[in-house]
């Protein structure tokens, strides 16, 4: 499988680089089978391809980014996203690994929550909490896909059905999340669902970033900017208090670029509590406009940057502190403690029990819908 991966990437990088220097036509979306699960369910990659070299990889597993391989400022290409080889290990591992998370990424207080009077009580999966939609959340169900490619982008389209009751969520929810990859070397992330029923959702991506390469170790000497005045402090759970907390003065003040590991050991509580970063900013929003920048990362190694843009209300910076290095990731990589981060826009944690935190509740009629865009760069 290695092997083959490799493999494939090396033809797929000759593909590119000579029909960029033709100037002719390539294959911007490939297709192949991904192997199949412990059930026998077979999954499948989708490749998407752009002008620049970018090639991210989709399967119809949980809507996951297997591979995301972008170039640095020294010309050399490599995946800057954790995963692993089989698709099985997906499933068994439970690190969230490229999927989208939901029917609510992040984490419910003790599984509860009401709507207009009535109680609802979900799966837990996280201590007493219900976290990334339970035991099996839209990471592990298999996505319906279609495709669509022009002559500057390329697109995969994921459908699912979640049925009402699904880990205790009301409602028959449809959600679609589709992937845009473009010339202009942005990855676009449009997501959008119904219900008919009065339900809670909070999708987001959980992509593991080392603009170093997946196998590339610590991420602490990354610089990060979160365009963020505050953030919401939570309890030694991660659930949130529902304060609203400035940063100024604090290890969570990422206003001006910062390396990850300046702060990372700090003795503030919230730190400790999240053994690092793993804290809800609350983004800033400029006058008349929901849409613009979360947050920015650079490597000074590779030169390689990544902007995050989106019209959600926060984001989730995580940093890797529980990662061990239990189950082998790509290629045989260790990925231990620290060794990625997270850029997980989103509504905040809790919010279902949170009356002074943005809704998340989604009504019959209405349309769910938000976009969050990665832009991948170089900064010599």
């Amino acid at each position: 499988m290695i092997q083959y991966r490799l493999l494939l990437l090396m033809v797929g990088i000759t593909v590119l680089l000579q029909s960029c220097g033709t100037g002719s036509n390539f294959e911007r979306i490939l297709e192949r089978p991904f192997g199949s699960l412990d059930d026998g369910r077979e999954v499948r990659i989708f490749s998407l391809r752009n002008a620049r070299g970018t090639e991210v990889e989709i399967m119809d597993l949980g809507a996951i980014i297997v591979s995301l391989n972008t170039v640095d400022a020294h010309g050399n290409i490599s995946d800057i996203t954790l995963g692993y080889d089989e698709p099985q290990q997906y499933l068994d591992a439970n690190a969230y690994m490229g999927a989208v998370v939901g029917r609510y990424g992040n984490r419910i207080a003790e599984g509860k929550f009401s709507i207009d009077g009535q109680d609802y009580t979900l799966a837990s999966n996280n201590g007493p909490n219900a976290l990334h939609g339970g035991i099996v959340g839209f990471d592990k169900k298999m996505w319906k896909t279609s495709i669509h490619s022009d002559n500057s982008s390329a697109t995969v389209s994921l459908d699912l059905i979640s049925e009402d009751g699904e880990e205790g969520y009301p409602g028959t929810l449809s959600a679609n999340v589709t992937y845009t990859l473009t010339d202009g070397n942005r990855l676009i992330i449009d997501y959008s669902a119904t219900t008919d029923k009065a339900t809670v959702i909070n999708l987001t991506q959980h992509a593991y970033f080392n603009l170093d390469g997946h196998n590339a170790g610590s991420i602490l000497e990354h610089e990060v900017l979160i365009n963020a005045d505050q953030f919401t402090p939570a309890n030694i759970e991660s659930i949130p208090t529902g304060e609203i907390a400035s940063v100024v003065g604090t290890p969570f003040d990422f206003r001006v670029a910062k390396k990850i590991g300046q702060d990372i050991e700090s003795d503030h509580e919230q730190v400790v509590f999240g053994s690092g970063f793993d804290h809800n900013f609350v983004l800033n929003k400029t006058a008349g406009s929901e849409f613009g920048l979360a947050a920015s990362a650079y490597s000074a190694r590779t030169g390689r940057t990544l902007t995050a843009y989106t019209d959600q209300p926060g984001m989730q910076f995580y940093t890797g502190n529980f990662m061990n290095g239990r189950v082998a990731g790509k290629d045989g990589a260790d990925y231990q403690r620290r060794n990625a981060f997270c850029f997980e826009t989103q509504h905040y944690p809790d919010s279902p029990n949170k009356v002074n935190f943005p809704t998340t509740v989604l009504r019959p009629g209405e349309l769910y819908a938000t976009q969050t865009i990665f832009e991948f760069g170089i900064k010599n």
